[in-house]
């Protein structure tokens, strides 16, 4: 990415304990995934870790195809490697929210939920975070899953839900200012609606342009950013009307 969050002003007054928690089970799962080389159960072989690989995504990962019921499973992607067992599809689209394909990948998705996660949990109270992050992610998965419905490659990572995180923070904290460190070097001080409303645009952008385009993929699902992204926005605004139908204020919800 050409720019990564590193921190947001807004005073957070209770433990982010979701928020952190969901970071450490993204790092668990990575850890323990057949990619990363702390997972030293799985084949030391080169052709069979990179079977174990493709395994462990087609098994855990949501595939499009799948996940709208228009085959039972979609066979190994690498018939070399042979079979990967019963799939529970329905669990996918939650299992798939946990998996990343390498460190980088991991880190960026992370480093977003690391800084707007906090705050959008502080604003709106930890159990309806959580429900906020699954219920987006599964918005994510399914909103990709119909723009590619006959697709057979898994998707995989947390950025769907995460959009959802920053589509809700958009509506109950935009006036914060956050510090951006751009390309890596350069931090710049920046509103809160500007960083997240340039992140919808970008992976709207990129959403529409490589979807017009066949075969010029990136291999990134920009449909479930932007999905996840709206979804988060609506679930944002059900919050506040919420707060305005029982005339409590946002920051006195848990």
């Amino acid at each position: 990415m050409a720019a990564l969050p590193l921190n947001d002003d807004y005073p957070v007054r209770r433990a982010p304990v979701v928020a952190y928690a969901l970071i450490a089970a993204n790092v668990l799962v990575y850890l323990m995934s057949p990619q990363a080389a702390t997972a030293v159960w799985y084949p030391p072989d080169a052709f069979e870790r990179y079977c174990a690989i493709q395994d462990y995504f087609m098994f855990w990962g949501a595939v499009p195809a799948e996940i709208l019921g228009l085959v039972d499973q979609v066979p190994h992607a690498v018939p070399e490697c042979g079979g990967f067992g019963d799939k529970p599809v329905w669990f996918s689209v939650f299992g798939s929210m946990f998996l990343h394909g390498g460190p980088l990948h991991l880190i960026s998705n992370l480093m977003y939920l690391f800084v707007f996660g906090p705050v959008v949990e502080d604003r709106i109270g930890k159990v309806r975070f959580l429900a906020l992050y699954v219920l987006t992610g599964v918005a994510a998965a399914y909103g990709f899953a119909l723009t590619d419905a006959d697709g057979t490659m898994p998707m995989i990572g947390a950025s769907g839900a995460i959009s959802g995180v920053l589509g809700a923070y958009l509506v109950v904290q935009f006036r914060s200012r956050v510090t951006m460190l751009v390309f890596g070097v350069i931090p710049m001080r920046l509103p809160g609606w500007a960083v997240v409303g340039s992140y919808f645009a970008l992976q709207y952008l990129l959403y529409v342009t490589t979807s017009n385009a066949p075969g010029a993929g990136s291999g990134v699902a920009y449909a479930a950013h932007v999905y996840g992204f709206i979804a988060g926005v609506i679930a944002g605004l059900v919050v506040y009307r919420l707060r305005w139908r029982s005339g409590t204020r946002l920051s006195d919800v848990y």
